[in-house]
């Protein structure tokens, strides 16, 4: 594991007084101190894939509309660690929120440590996507050091295990992505229960984990398969009427 500087890094935010932004550079690293060294190459390649994976690692899933009870539209995974009587301080009151509002932001809280280790994991990840543009020989040594040696083409959905192909974060269109992040335990925001996955597989997938959807689509085939309607022909063959 490499050692890092760790050094504060300032910030403007109201929430830098919960948390410090600290450099993930190398220890006694040149130049300017970098909270995400792992994303440079991305931010200038691909801006929206290193948006992507800041965004996903450090933030809640935000609200698709803006009211009071809606929640709030993103909002860092840290703060979410705050008591209700912490979170009145920076103007946020959680009674005033719709209990399954409030469920769902407790359930996204991460520490910072883990969010900022999701971030190199999910990088560390689209680089070995299907059609990846190649990561410079320090960037793959920082993520390899980090967990392991890293091997083109082999990024699968977490799901469906299907290869994923790099060129489909340039598909996404605005409130809608084909790549999503997702949680092999929907409960638990670490590197080692984070992947990629196909959006429709993470809608599929829902709250269970994965082995409880397995379990649940090995049930609905059981089922499928001893029902008299699978043995239709015209239900095979799709000509219902």
């Amino acid at each position: 594991m490499l050692e890092l500087c760790l050094k504060p890094i300032a910030s403007r935010s109201k929430y830098a007084q919960i948390q410090s932004r600290l450099c993930q550079c190398e220890k006694r690293h040149n130049g300017s101190c970098d909270e995400f060294p792992f994303l440079r190459e991305f931010k200038v390649s691909h801006p929206s894939v290193a948006k992507k994976i800041e965004r996903d690692a450090t933030m809640t899933t935000g609200a698709s509309w803006k009211s009071q009870d809606a929640g709030l539209n993103r909002i860092l995974r840290w703060v979410m660690l705050l008591s209700d009587d912490e979170l009145l301080d920076f103007g946020i009151n959680m009674s005033q929120l719709k209990p399954q509002v409030i469920a769902k932001l407790r359930e996204k809280a991460a520490s910072y440590v883990d969010c900022i280790e999701v971030a190199k994991k999910l990088t560390w990840l689209a680089y070995q996507m299907l059609d990846a543009p190649q990561p410079l020989a320090e960037t793959s040594a920082y993520l390899v050091a980090h967990f392991e040696p890293m091997i083109p083409g082999s990024t699968t959905c977490i799901v469906c295990r299907k290869s994923l192909s790099f060129n489909l974060f340039a598909e996404a269109r605005r409130g809608r992505a084909e790549i999503e992040t997702g949680h092999m335990n929907p409960r638990s925001h670490k590197a080692h229960n984070v992947g990629f996955v196909h959006r429709e597989c993470n809608i599929a997938q829902g709250q269970r984990t994965l082995q409880e959807f397995y379990s649940w689509i090995r049930e609905i085939l059981e089922r499928a398969e001893s029902n008299p309607i699978a043995r239709n022909p015209d239900v095979q063959n799709h000509e219902v009427y």
